[in-house]
């Protein structure tokens, strides 16, 4: 068996990035970059007014003095004269600043008088002016190959004057599960079978990392059938099997993906839960073996999966971050297996962040993983810990708002 983080970047580096293609902002949310992004233009790309008001030469303003009024600057109506001593342009938010004003009075301080406007009060200092490229300026990189674009990213893309950008192909992830127990959602069930719920699961967290999901169906419990799974996984970039890697009579995945040629790097991790969970490669194609269990194969797919997907699709931080928070309860004693908890992040009435772990930790429960919204790692052989102690939590969801929700 291997370590957590040994299997992490055994992964990560079998994971080479996949191809690449340029796709318009509208559709990039989410996608990975594969160039660096560099701005074309400045933001704002002229000096612009930050108020309502009339934009003038500071040094001619005090108290009572009427300026002549020359023009208006609305917002993309600008302009062309100059403002000379004495004179004001009548200006709106966002209109471009003209040439000679180095600042803008408000309206507010201001009184109309026919062709000209009164300084009614004291200006203290220069302002009201958004000077240009105070966002940035052209041939600043606003964001780097391997980012992952966010909503917030595209309006600043754009905003670069830029209307496509190079990203990473999503990875296509193919992925069967296993077992004849299995039956889908509203089916009626006979005695001895289960729903197969996974892949629900499966299917969202592959699109909310990255990929692009092909699921390929259920495989019964035959060599013959499994083959014929990998058969039609061929062009993936990832290959994913949930299920059957026990040794069972009836668990033939890894001897299905040995006759298809594939490699193993390794057959176990010393994690609870999960430990069968298991990584190789068949050609071009990386292939992920995760426990059937519920609560294995979504904590392993948090733990290996997502990492997996992150790295062949171009992200530069692959392996997701850990956040701190206290315990609001004592834990007991880890065995020797890194051990991840399911748990619940809050913030306390002082602002402090703690967390909860469940007392419900079998394997095939789905509830703790619904209820709660991280998982708590426990190193191996980690001694019992009191609450208040400090623990490292992989989040998933939302915070709750208390210790009861």
């Amino acid at each position: 068996m291997i370590r957590v983080e040994e299997a992490q970047q055994t992964i990560i580096t079998a994971a080479a990035p996949v191809g690449t293609e340029k796709i318009a902002i509208g559709e990039a949310q989410g996608r990975v970059l594969a160039a660096d992004v560099v701005a074309r233009i400045d933001q704002p790309p002229f000096r612009a007014s930050a108020m309502d008001g009339y934009a003038v030469r500071f040094d001619d303003l005090s108290p009572g003095v009427r300026l002549t009024l020359i023009g208006e600057a609305a917002a993309g109506s600008p302009t062309r004269r100059a403002v000379g001593k004495g004179e004001a342009v009548r200006i709106f938010t966002g209109g471009a600043v003209p040439y000679g004003a180095d600042h803008v009075v408000i309206q507010e301080n201001t009184r109309a008088d026919g062709a000209g406007v009164i300084i009614a009060s004291e200006e203290a200092r220069r302002g009201n002016i958004r000077e240009a490229a105070i966002d940035f300026a052209a041939g600043s990189c606003l964001k780097r190959k391997g980012d992952r674009l966010t909503a917030i990213d595209l309006g600043l893309i754009a905003a670069a004057n830029i209307a496509a950008v190079d990203v990473y192909r999503k990875p296509i992830v193919a992925y069967f599960d296993n077992g004849d127990e299995l039956r889908e959602p509203g089916d009626d069930l006979a005695y001895g079978e289960i729903i197969g719920s996974n892949r629900y699961v499966l299917d969202a967290m592959i699109a909310a990392a990255g990929g692009a999901a092909n699921y390929l169906g259920r495989a019964g419990d035959s060599l013959s059938a499994v083959r014929e799974k990998f058969l039609a996984a061929r062009g993936a970039d990832i290959i994913l099997t949930v299920g059957g890697a026990s040794v069972g009579d009836h668990d033939h995945v890894k001897s299905a993906f040995a006759g298809a040629g594939g490699v193993l790097a390794f057959s176990k991790i010393a994690v609870r839960p999960g430990k069968p969970t298991w990584f190789g490669a068949i050609g071009d194609a990386r292939v992920l073996g995760l426990p059937g269990n519920p609560a294995s194969a979504i904590v392993c797919a948090m733990l290996f999966l997502n990492p997996l997907i992150a790295a062949r699709g171009g992200q530069a931080r692959p392996v997701p971050s850990l956040i701190r928070a206290r315990l609001d309860a004592a834990l007991k004693s880890n065995g020797p297996r890194e051990t991840y908890l399911r748990g619940s992040l809050y913030a306390d009435d002082a602002a402090a962040l703690k967390v909860k772990a469940f007392a419900r930790e079998d394997s095939s429960l789905f509830s703790p993983l619904a209820e709660g919204n991280c998982l708590i790692r426990r190193a191996g052989d980690a001694p019992a810990a009191p609450a208040g102690d400090i623990v490292d939590c992989l989040p998933y969801g939302g915070f709750a708002g208390s210790a009861g929700a």
